[in-house]
């Protein structure tokens, strides 16, 4: 990342630099969806229990990818190809650690982030869900097997894993206990928790440090000057933790103990550059995101105008991706010895 035009490469959202003009808010009738796609058809998915030689599972929601839909997407080959890309380089965080099962589903578009009419907004949402809550009930049922599990998602993503969370992981029926005792943590980045979400939903359990288990990882990316965002809106307050020292106060996190920011091929996701030591972070004691110091946001364009400037969304996984990729490994092993243990005890 020598220049911006370099970091353009590596963004989940490259295609949204074609679609750099404002997007329009202008009314739109969201019909609700009647039915879910089939996931017991293999094209359905993305990945299907990719790097299968690893013992435990991740089920990961893609982010927002469709710039063009006025509100859900069709499953069209153009939307796979970008849906594809995108999931290539969110991946890579796991695929060290877990098998990766993604399901294709029919995403609320940017668009739909920018209607002024809430409910037509929230019904796009749901339409979203409805696949993904499809996709997750046949995972669970058919490919699982009783596996350890990560559930992740980045920013639309991250949203649909909190719904995962309240569908299927509260109260004492035999399939949400199994599922919260299975559960090796949930890295819901780029979507804020509150602390209204965890009183209705006592199953969102927020980390608090660099191992604990069945809890969520979050946190939104930011320069410090951001008072009003999409993610976290003015009022406010996020639950976050720091991907550097693992903190939920505002300690400073040094940028030495940051392990790699990268860049990575928009189409395959490949590495294409790692360079240690370049960004530090604290959790803003006001918004609770994740300010990023020593960076030059010049060089890390909000891309989209639903964004403020300052915040630096599209880039919270690759500003800390090897601590993060580190952390997945950790709290695997972390919770793989408490099953351990609890069975021999």
């Amino acid at each position: 990342m020598r220049n911006s035009g370099r970091m353009l490469v590596s963004i989940f959202l490259m295609v949204a630099v074609v679609f750099s003009v404002r997007i329009s808010a202008e009314a739109v009738r969201v019909l609700p969806f009647t039915s879910p796609m089939d996931y017991s058809i293999s094209d359905n998915w993305l990945y299907d229990g990719a790097y299968p030689e690893n013992s435990v599972d991740v089920f990961i929601v893609a982010p927002t990818v469709d710039t063009v839909s006025e509100s859900n997407s069709a499953i069209t080959p153009k939307y796979k190809s970008l849906f594809r890309n995108a999931m290539n380089q969110q991946q890579a965080i796991y695929a060290k650690t877990a098998r990766i099962y993604a399901p294709y589903y029919r995403q609320a578009s940017i668009k739909v982030y920018t209607m002024e009419d809430a409910a037509a907004k929230e019904q796009a949402m749901q339409n979203a869900y409805i696949d993904v809550s499809a996709a997750f009930k046949y995972y669970i049922e058919h490919k699982n097997n009783g596996r350890p599990l990560i559930l992740a998602g980045f920013s639309q993503g991250a949203d649909m894993c909190y719904r995962l969370l309240e569908e299927y992981y509260g109260g004492n029926g035999e399939r949400a206990v199994n599922l919260r005792e299975n559960l090796i943590a949930v890295y819901a980045i780029g979507w804020s928790m509150t602390q209204d979400m965890i009183t209705k939903y006592p199953q969102i359990v927020p980390a608090t440090g660099e191992t604990d288990t069945g809890v969520v990882i979050s946190y939104d990316c930011e320069d410090g000057t951001v008072t009003d965002s999409l993610v976290t809106p003015a009022g406010t307050k996020a639950l976050s933790i720091n991907p550097l020292n693992w903190r939920t106060d505002s300690t400073v996190a040094s940028k030495k103990i940051n392990k790699g920011t990268v860049t990575q091929d928009s189409k395959t996701g490949a590495i294409l550059s790692v360079e240690v030591g370049k960004y530090g972070a604290y959790i803003d004691p006001v918004r609770g995101t994740l300010v990023v110091t020593d960076i030059d946001t010049g060089k890390y364009p909000k891309i989209l105008d639903m964004f403020p400037d300052g915040s630096l969304h599209i880039y919270d996984n690759f500003l800390f991706f090897v601590n993060l990729q580190e952390n997945v490994q950790k709290r695997t092993e972390s919770f793989l010895q408490k099953k351990a243990a609890l069975n021999a005890a």
